[in-house]
């Protein structure tokens, strides 16, 4: 019985666990700074990428946990696309977009979270696929003895 399960991915995602915290709190602080230097929509939108963000984020991990752990795939795939779509374009926006008088810690902080997204979208989606190609290959070996010992003997 083969192990399914990512040694690389899961260490990305232990680390990933203790990092968020520090992430959460730096972004949260440097925007109470520059709060009142921002204009109204950028006020708007960085507290509803912070909100997004947190939420999304312990989602994503959690996801990320149970799938590969338990090798699960439909959880898995939750979590890469929870990682793909909502987690790496909010980051690289915040990283990126000059109009929001980006700190020089809070770069920092951006750059290792995306790092760490951009590792574990590809970390994830390798896993996946041997996932799902290992349990294909194990249901068409068991319907395979099924009908075998369904077949008639000569």
């Amino acid at each position: 019985c083969e192990i399914l399960s990512s040694l690389p991915l899961q260490m990305s995602l232990y680390f990933n666990v203790y990092f968020f915290p520090f992430w959460w709190l730096i972004t949260v602080a440097i925007l109470y700074l520059k709060y009142p230097a921002l204009s109204d929509y950028y006020k708007f939108i960085l507290v509803t990428i912070m909100i997004l963000v947190s939420l999304t984020e312990l989602i994503r991990l959690y996801l990320g946990y149970v799938g590969n752990l338990l090798e699960k795939v439909p959880e898995l795939a939750g979590f890469w696309l929870l990682t793909l779509l909502p987690q790496l374009p909010v980051i690289l926006f915040l990283l990126l977009n000059e109009g929001l008088h980006i700190h020089s810690l809070e770069r920092a902080f951006h750059i290792i979270f995306a790092a760490f997204l951009s590792f574990q979208v590809l970390a994830a989606f390798v896993t996946l696929r041997r996932m799902v190609n290992t349990l294909a290959a194990r249901f068409r070996l068991t319907e395979f003895h099924r009908l075998e010992e369904q077949r008639p003997a000569p």
